[in-house]
């Protein structure tokens, strides 16, 4: 058997988010981002912290406070079922889900009627149900879950890495921005990428050669398929071994190095990426995609990121020159 609740989310996101559940009917105490600042009406800046590649929100939920991953990789909102325990009993269905690297079994689900934002509401949200564990125990930290593309659709999504914060723009249908003067930064440059459910997926250059990547905000690494060719992995040189740990828990071996050469355009470039080398193929079958490759934190790092959902357009932000 399985279980699951029916929760109703408000988001008040610089002050509070306020969570209700529905069956059984009692209200609960509000969700915190503790350190967000409203910039407008339509328009919240949360810092993070950087742990280990994983950029970390910190939330207050339901009476505890801890740290939410920003993964633009993750179809849904996943709590974490070491500190969400459900609290009535549904029929089970053996759900499985694949994460990037791993199977995920045993996945509970919360259905999620409303989110409001700033009272800019989005309905009919889903939360899956996971224990996080093997996460906490690596990067010792207290998870309590991972905000997904269910969340992120909607906006806007500014991932500052040069000063570790993250703007949310509410858009309408368009991908417009609902008020003026969001950024005070000048945007340099723009591409377009595909979604495939929920996956962003850029055309990108290794050389002459014209790849498929998708683009992770929770990959630490980032990952490049072990059977593409030499004309390809030539530009990939290899350090040492890793374990990574998988979405499951599970372990595994990858050979990482740096990948050089990288471009999106002849405008946008990259230097040196930190990379491993990897079987995409179970990935691939589970998000039903044909990605030679996965951009992750290696991505942001060197470019101040706008993602817009409905517009299926980056925008990048120059780096301010720093005085040597």
């Amino acid at each position: 058997m399985h279980q699951s609740i029916k929760i109703i989310i408000a988001l008040l996101i610089s002050v509070r988010l306020y969570a209700t559940e529905i069956t059984p009917p009692k209200v609960s105490p509000p969700i915190i981002f503790t350190k967000a600042e409203i910039i407008n009406a339509s328009t919240t800046r949360i810092p993070f912290k950087v742990v280990d590649q994983l950029i970390i929100v910190e939330v207050e939920l339901l009476d505890q406070e801890g740290n939410f991953i920003i993964d633009t990789g993750s179809e849904t909102l996943i709590l974490n079922s070491v500190h969400f325990k459900p609290t009535r009993k549904h029929r089970q269905e053996g759900k499985q889900k694949s994460g990037v690297h791993n199977d995920i079994e045993n996945v509970k689900e919360k259905h999620l009627s409303k989110l409001s934002i700033n009272d800019l509401s989005i309905e009919r949200l889903n939360a899956d149900v996971i224990d996080l564990s093997h996460i906490e125990k690596t990067k010792k930290i207290e998870l309590l879950g991972i905000i997904g593309f269910s969340l992120l659709k909607d906006f806007e999504v500014f991932i500052d890495l040069h000063l570790n914060q993250i703007t949310l723009t509410k858009t309408d249908k368009n991908g417009d921005h609902l008020s003026n003067k969001v950024y005070a930064e000048t945007i340099s440059d723009s591409i377009e990428f595909r979604l495939k459910k929920h996956t962003i997926i850029l055309d990108a250059y290794i050389g002459n050669e014209k790849l498929s990547f998708g683009l992770d905000t929770a990959a630490e690494y980032n990952q490049l398929n072990k059977n593409l060719g030499s004309e390809i992995l030539d530009y990939f040189y290899p350090s040492k071994e890793l374990k990574l740990t998988g979405a499951s828990g599970k372990r595994k071996k990858v050979l990482a190095g740096k990948l050089y050469r990288v471009r999106l355009s002849d405008s946008i470039y990259f230097g040196p990426m930190k990379t491993v080398l990897t079987n995409l193929r179970q990935m691939n079958s589970a998000f039903g995609t044909e990605l030679d490759g996965i951009l992750g934190f290696e991505f942001f790092a060197q470019k101040r990121t706008i993602i817009n959902y409905k517009k299926r357009k980056l925008y990048f932000i120059k780096s301010p020159i720093i005085e040597p």
